[in-house]
């Protein structure tokens, strides 16, 4: 299925694809109360990478070796959100001795105050360990590096493919 689809539309559906992630994530911040730990953080900044590279890919069509170039980039940007993921998944499964990987948000504010605080804040407060949600039996890590797989398999489908179609 995915050969008969042109480079174009799969960056726009990986472009969707990662949209949705994004949404759901801050969905999970600010409406359900989950605040994102630092390797959250990075990971939605990979995810957002390989979103606005697949836009671009979407929004400029390129032939076959820009689908290529295009798909190296996500490509790399996968690996390095996966190795996040991957990374978060393990110390979620064998927890470190100190539990915390960054300061809680009560401390920041209370230590440093708001201006100082704001930076703290924008990298993530939450415990890299914590599994405050799962779905499937699975937690947020462990579904961000099943989606981190997903995309280097879709970046690899759109390096090595054959031909390329273009819709308009």
């Amino acid at each position: 299925m995915l050969s008969r689809l042109s480079a174009r539309t799969l960056f726009l559906l990986l472009f969707l694809f990662c949209a949705g992630l994004l949404g759901f994530g801050l969905y999970l911040q600010h409406f359900r109360g989950l605040e994102p730990c630092p390797m959250c953080i990075m990971q939605r900044y990979a995810l957002a990478l390989v979103g606005l590279v697949a836009l671009a890919g979407a929004l400029h069509g390129p032939r076959n070796g820009g689908a290529r170039i295009y798909g190296a980039l996500i490509l790399l940007i996968a690996i390095a959100g996966g190795g996040v993921a991957a990374r978060q998944s393990w110390i979620q499964l064998y927890p470190p001795a100190i539990p915390e990987c960054g300061p809680g948000l009560e401390y920041m504010l209370e230590s440093f105050g708001l201006t100082q605080a704001l930076p703290m804040i924008f990298r993530g407060a939450g415990d890299c360990t914590a599994i405050d949600w799962t779905f499937l039996g699975l937690s947020i890590a462990n579904w961000s590096l099943l989606s981190f797989a997903l995309i280097l398999l879709l970046a690899g489908h759109l390096i090595v493919r054959r031909q390329v179609r273009r819709w308009y």
